[in-house]
């Protein structure tokens, strides 16, 4: 499986990666989402390996927020794998005040994010697929500007070996058993069980075979 012995395990995204990690009930910084519940359960299940994990998701954050952090945020803190979960403000921001993420522009600076944590730690990466409901009904347009953003990040995972979290098939099969507000309410941020469903997805693909 991807995870050794006495790993040190980095959340690194947006807002959903956050989930309140700065809040007075931070939980230790973890947050209260699905970050958080990925390092409970993994300490439960495999506690001989002995993991340390770090949230360094912000709010808000576009991909190229998380490149101008990436150094002080990310680096210094020297993990041995990266989880990076980055791409629905890249979308959002375009719909909200008109701020663009062209996809090239986009794909090229995570390319740049994933080859630096490689060039420069060698840590082990893990990219988490963005995702979105259509709820309210307007984020449907959402995915002229978010599937071939989507696409792209499947093809960085491709280029660099990582493993894949596919989560935007799974809200859409999870609304297919309960209505979207279960799982997003607005579309992007999960409630509780929505951040179980990303932690039951992640942790299945760190633990499988390779």
């Amino acid at each position: 499986m991807l995870l050794r012995k006495d790993d040190h395990v980095l959340f690194y995204g947006d807002s959903i990666t956050d989930a309140g990690r700065l809040g007075e009930d931070n939980n230790s910084g973890l947050g209260c989402g699905y970050a958080a519940l990925c390092a409970s359960l993994l300490a439960a299940r495999l506690p001989e390996l002995n993991l340390r994990f770090t949230n360094r998701g912000i709010s808000g954050n576009r991909v190229f927020d998380l490149e101008a952090r990436l150094e002080e945020d990310l680096l210094d803190l020297e993990p041995t794998v990266v989880s990076v979960m980055i791409g629905i403000n890249d979308t959002w921001r375009r719909y909200d005040s008109g701020v663009l993420s062209p996809i090239p522009d986009f794909e090229a600076c995570y390319r740049r994010i994933l080859s630096t944590v490689r060039e420069e730690l060698g840590a082990r990466l893990v990219i988490c697929e963005p995702f979105c409901l259509p709820i309210p009904p307007d984020r449907t347009g959402w995915r002229e500007d978010l599937d071939p953003r989507i696409a792209a990040v499947r093809r960085l995972a491709v280029d660099y070996g990582a493993t894949f979290v596919p989560l935007d098939g799974l809200f859409a099969a999870a609304a297919c058993r309960k209505p979207m507000d279960t799982w997003l309410p607005d579309g992007v941020h999960p409630t509780p069980a929505g951040h179980r469903l990303i932690a039951d997805a992640w942790i299945a693909a760190v633990t499988e075979a390779e």
